[in-house]
């Protein structure tokens, strides 16, 4: 027998409680008599073939960046709630505390970096199994310089019409690199965290201009990632990337949304290029749980998974109308807690580089389209390439190798089957998500990068092979 629940359950201070209007006082009655499953039934007979969440009370993590919108919109909109989920959500400190409270059940879920499930997995920093089934975003990252790196830069950018040509290479950046290192001057700049696609998206770029990022060896005990850097990494906070910038601690940095406008609107950088431009429609966040979390509680995650679609979708129906709504509700202290202004800079299908010269990007910020939130096997291996590339992964591996790890963290299946629930119930219609019966994983070779190299998931050691910088074949540091 489920014991009965308080309507006014208390929550942990400083995290927006869990939602609990007359549905839940409803439940609560229901529970406590005993006929959940036959109530349960009568009301929406498409959410039995899933089955009653094994777990109602759910505490989420996130970090303060317009990607966690897939999670605020869910709260906001009563998603969660029309799963029977009752959710807190709770802004964390830093990665590392996020995912180590995911791992020891303090947290039942959270917005995490697509890395994250694939490190941890891998025993990269942390060893534990994580798993995601929901891709939060495409795109939404930035790199940002200092206004005295941009002067620097500008000579060796070309422009048109008095406007800097887009996109911006590392290219602009390397003679400035090159000075600090004839100075004897350290080219310091932010990202964060070893595992982010922000590390991986900052060196993609800096090595495509020539810039060595350097290389990480776990294995010899070093995981500053700065070995034969010309550039030296490293880690700071999102919301602390501007402060740091401005403080001089950091030259630049690579970070998501909102704090490269924050920048321009504090007047103390230029944001010189998006991942977008780096990587069009490349993933960026992930939903990720415990596997034990996932197996213990498999109907509760379905549904989560199932409101956080519904989420996704409504932050780009209609050309992204929603929007607006999305922003004011993300502006909240609780959630980003940035202003209006700047949050609309680019969750509203603009983007600003250099203050005033504010572009069209309509696709800064994804949620749904393009199959978003499709947890591909492809979007793993990326990232796992990454970490051979630079050394996170020492040593060569077999192409099934990335596979086989791709398959234990990426869960299609969990999202496959939220989606067909959604469809039974009639809320989004089957065009809008990939052919199930078709869908092997793998996005088509992607060939939209800043450096024209061609990415094919089936293919990980042919695709190192295509690098002038970093780690291929048998190489080891």
């Amino acid at each position: 027998m489920k014991k009965c629940h308080q309507v006014g359950d208390t929550t942990a201070s400083q995290a927006l409680p869990a939602r609990r209007g007359p549905l839940r006082a409803m439940r609560s009655v229901l529970l406590c008599a005993g006929i959940v499953a036959a109530a349960a039934l009568t009301a929406n007979s498409a959410a039995a073939a899933v089955g009653p969440a094994e777990k109602e009370d759910l505490k989420f993590g996130f970090i303060k960046l317009t990607d966690m919108a897939p999670l605020a919109i869910a709260y906001e909109k009563g998603y969660f709630e029309d799963e029977g989920l009752y959710v807190t959500l709770e802004a964390q400190a830093n990665w590392k505390v996020l995912l180590d409270r995911v791992i020891d059940g303090e947290l039942d879920g959270a917005h995490m970096l697509a890395g994250q499930p694939l490190g941890a997995t891998i025993g990269f920093g942390t060893q534990a199994h994580v798993i995601t089934a929901f891709s939060m975003d495409l795109n939404g990252n930035a790199i940002t310089v200092s206004n005295d790196i941009w002067e620097q830069m500008k000579p060796h950018v070309p422009h048109e019409n008095g406007l800097p040509v887009h996109p911006i290479k590392a290219d602009a950046l390397k003679p400035v690199v090159e000075k600090f290192k004839d100075q004897g001057k350290p080219f310091k700049m932010g990202m964060v965290f070893p595992v982010s696609t922000h590390n991986y998206e900052l060196r993609y770029w800096l090595a495509a201009g020539g810039i060595h990022p350097g290389f990480y060896a776990p294995a010899k005990g070093d995981t500053s990632g700065n070995i034969n850097a010309d550039a030296l990494l490293s880690v700071t906070p999102p919301p602390q990337m501007p402060s740091t910038m401005e403080a001089g601690t950091i030259n630049g940095y690579c970070v998501g949304e909102p704090w490269n406008q924050q920048a321009v609107f504090k007047g103390i950088g230029v944001p010189v290029i998006t991942d977008y431009e780096i990587w069009k429609d490349n993933p960026e966040k992930v939903f990720g749980v415990s596997k034990s979390w996932a197996d213990e509680n498999p109907n509760t995650h379905i549904r989560v998974v199932k409101a956080m679609i519904r989420a996704a979708k409504w932050l780009d129906d209609n050309n992204n109308a929603n929007r607006p709504e999305a922003v004011k509700i993300l502006s909240q202290p609780n959630y980003v807690g940035a202003d209006y202004e700047v949050i609309a800079n680019s969750m509203t299908g603009t983007f600003e580089y250099e203050k005033g010269d504010k572009r069209e990007v309509p696709d800064f910020n994804v949620f749904f389209r393009y199959n978003a939130t499709y947890p591909y096997y492809s979007d793993a291996i990326w990232y796992l390439t990454q970490m051979r590339r630079w050394g996170q992964i020492g040593e060569q591996k077999a192409d099934s190798w990335y596979m086989d790890i791709a398959k234990k963290v990426y869960r299609p299946d969990i999202y496959q089957t939220a989606a067909r629930e959604l469809i039974a119930e009639g809320k989004i219609a089957a065009g809008e998500f990939p052919d199930f019966a078709a869908e092997d994983g793998f996005r088509a070779p992607q060939t939209h990068f800043i450096d024209g190299i061609t990415y094919n998931g089936k293919q990980p050691n042919e695709y190192l092979e295509q690098f002038k910088i970093g780690l291929k074949g048998a190489d080891k540091i």
